[in-house]
């Protein structure tokens, strides 16, 4: 115990030391803040899985799901435009509004109705209101489109009977 007292004593000088300051202006308010995803990160991390859940979920029948998977899309747009009302002179919340609005309702009623043509059409069409965005916003090589394959070879989208 002797023998760790100096190591432990000097660990924790170490951390007083290196702990941020909150009067410190060069050193912001911590951690947590540090990091601010771009909207090509939370694009990436948060809408297209999203997005390619919903396509999986739908093209197996398992509406239950994919009316989570619609969900969850719908909340990673909203974050995104959250956190980026603004992309060079786009307005993110109105561009995100009036295009994927009414191809959304399309998805959702698909899905309430099970019905897996009207599901397919419907996907196709906001599938292709993600790329009419990325047009607009000088970004028309971004092309989403429906998935070939899971990426997620640990879940099983199938509907539970």
């Amino acid at each position: 115990m002797r023998r760790s007292f100096p190591l432990i004593a000097a660990l924790a000088a170490t951390m007083i030391l290196a702990a941020p300051d909150a009067a410190s202006p060069q050193q912001g308010p911590g951690p947590a803040a540090a990091y601010r995803p771009g909207l090509g990160d939370l694009m990436t991390m948060t809408v297209q899985p999203r997005h390619t859940k919903l396509g999986l979920a739908g093209a197996a029948g398992n509406w239950t799901y994919a009316a989570y998977a619609l969900h969850e899309l719908e909340e990673s747009f909203e974050r995104a435009a959250k956190a980026w009302p603004k992309y060079r002179t786009y307005s993110i919340p109105d561009m995100m509004e009036s295009v994927a609005r009414e191809p959304m309702k399309a998805v959702a009623d698909a899905i309430k109705a099970g019905d897996a043509a009207r599901f397919t059409a419907a996907y196709a069409q906001l599938t292709a209101s993600c790329n009419t965005c990325h047009q607009s916003t000088e970004r028309g090589f971004i092309v989403i489109q429906a998935p070939a394959a899971s990426p997620f070879p640990d879940q099983d989208l199938r509907p539970r009977n």
